[in-house]
């Protein structure tokens, strides 16, 4: 049980909390209409210091106790000194995320969300009723949601730490806010743009840069053309996309990752001189992280692909 902050009444003085039962709990008119619970913290002292408020207080039953969760808004020290690198980061579906960082290159690929979304849809396909979906078709879709949200809370976290530990103080982040109005898709190619959540991903990583000083700046993709232009010489042709995920440019004959030639260019946007910090091949050679199902986290593949 979830209550928000018009729900419960915290006493920090005494340690206790006072939660509303709400009309539909009273038993009558004489009934108090709270449930007063006195609790025990686990933390230190230092976590204390940086609560700014108490957002909502959950009830949860662990099988032999109920325990009192207070989801805080918490005041984080942000770092005095950035990094002065900048990075590029490509929002996709295939590839959830490609970034370029000059002299090193990643990538994310969106295996997990894809089969996750292909094994609940058919869930709720082979469940649903005549008369709408049914209990198991809604907890599909539940369930789906709550394993995106989390996949994109890993990648994000993952994504910042990467930046971080490499000297990057600016991320140049591609916002495609247009596509899916600019033109039809398809039926299958809408369902797919319908179910991308780049704006989520997108805010993720803005407010976990923000807590690392690392500032994030979002660029028009539609305006710049990204996808289409040569990172290297600035030749702009349809034609350079040989097949997805190959880009090969026909003027200065670049061979690269098309999601990375992308980042590559978004990070030019933000870096004055992006060539002298390149090196070459690493737009072809991406290093791969992976999401790990097993343990919910993002780990390197072992080997670089090309």
């Amino acid at each position: 049980m979830t209550w928000k902050n018009q729900g419960f009444k915290l006493d920090t003085q005494y340690n206790r909390v006072r939660l509303s039962k709400g009309t539909n709990m009273k038993e009558s008119r004489y009934a108090a209409d709270y449930i007063l619970c006195e609790y025990t913290l686990q933390t230190d002292d230092q976590t204390l210091d940086a609560v700014e408020s108490i957002q909502t207080v959950r009830a949860v039953w662990t099988g032999q106790q109920w325990e009192l969760h207070f989801v805080c808004k918490m005041r984080v020290e942000t770092p005095e000194t950035p990094g002065e690198k900048t990075a590029g980061v490509d929002l996709g579906i295939c590839n959830t995320a490609a970034i370029s960082v000059g002299d090193e290159t990643l990538l994310y690929p969106g295996n997990a969300l894809k089969e996750d979304a292909h094994y609940f849809r058919q869930q709720g396909y082979e469940t649903e009723g005549e008369n709408g979906p049914s209990d198991h078709a809604e907890w599909a879709q539940q369930k789906k949601s709550r394993r995106q949200e989390h996949f994109l809370h890993a990648l994000s976290k993952d994504l910042v730490q990467q930046c971080a530990d490499r000297d990057v103080g600016t991320i140049a982040v591609g916002h495609p806010k247009n596509i899916r109005e600019d033109e039809d898709w398809g039926r299958h190619g809408n369902k797919r743009l319908h179910d991308w959540a780049f704006e989520t991903l997108l805010s993720h990583i803005e407010y976990k840069a923000e807590e690392r000083g690392i500032d994030v700046e979002r660029v028009d993709e539609a305006g710049l053309k990204t996808s289409k232009s040569c990172c290297e010489c600035g030749t702009e042709a349809d034609s350079n996309r040989v097949e997805r995920g190959l880009y090969v440019c026909e003027n200065c004959e670049l061979v690269a990752n098309s999601d990375l030639n992308a980042a590559e260019n978004m990070r030019a946007t933000v870096t004055p001189n992006p060539s002298q910090d390149r090196s070459n091949g690493c737009l072809a050679q991406p290093s791969v992280r992976l999401f790990d199902k097993s343990t919910g986290r993002i780990t390197p593949q072992e080997q670089v692909v090309s």
